[in-house]
């Protein structure tokens, strides 16, 4: 599989704080990776260089060769990690949204997924709890046949269920010839999807290795080498 995404000596200070330091790093299609570390390590700053919401403050960051930009936003396929979508919208506006920002969002496939929630489209999205506007909002991203999709702290304050839900869109969903890349800091509930992972720490890369590597080498589930490297 090719190199989707390419980030060299990439570093993002905040005044005298640094987020990202000197980060080196290579992803490729047709993997799922999670990008792991205590909360305030780096991970959502990584994301929102990868979407262009973040300028480095040096180095350099590609996806399938372009700088975050205009042609860079066509391919990837971005969950912040707050709800972004205003609460006067239906589930069919916010449908309306994507299939006219995004060339290549699949309305089809998002129906059928709403479907499958039982989830009546007419409703507004202020009379929807909170674990279903996230779900929403995945539906949204996840029906986009996108190259890159990034998904900040997809399972975060929701409930056992709803995460279950949440991954198995996940990986039902996703452009295989693509990179998802999921960050969070509950490994226990997602490293059985997982074929790498990275460990950030105070901003510093700690460790890219795939999932049966550290396993044969370490002998460990991956919560359990987290829970060691940063002794939670």
């Amino acid at each position: 599989m090719s190199v989707i995404l390419e980030c060299r000596s990439l570093t993002k200070k905040y005044g005298s704080t640094t987020a990202l330091s000197d980060l080196n790093l290579s992803l490729e299609r047709g993997r799922i990776v999670g990008l792991l570390g205590p909360n305030g390590s780096g991970k959502t700053t990584l994301i929102k260089l990868i979407n262009g919401l973040l300028v480095p403050s040096s180095g350099t960051i590609k996806i399938n060769g372009f700088e975050p930009g205009v042609e860079s936003k066509k391919i990837v396929s971005y969950l912040p990690e707050k709800t972004y979508l205003p609460d006067w919208m239906k589930v069919s506006d916010a449908i309306n949204f994507f299939k006219d920002f995004f060339a290549d969002f699949d309305e089809k496939k998002a129906y059928e997924m709403l479907d499958h929630l039982h989830l009546d489209s007419s409703k507004r999205l202020k009379a929807l709890s909170k674990g279903t506007k996230e779900k929403v909002q995945l539906i949204l991203v996840m029906s986009r046949k996108a190259d890159l999709y990034c998904l900040d702290e997809p399972i975060g304050g929701v409930d056992p269920a709803a995460r279950d839900y949440i991954l198995n869109t996940i990986i039902t969903n996703y452009n295989e010839n693509a990179c998802v890349i999921i960050s969070t800091h509950l490994i226990a509930d997602i490293e059985n999807v997982l074929d790498e992972v990275i460990f950030i720490k105070e901003g510093y890369l700690q460790l890219h290795a795939s999932v049966d590597e550290i396993r044969e080498k370490e002998g460990k589930s991956i919560d359990s080498l987290f829970r060691e490297v940063f002794r939670c």
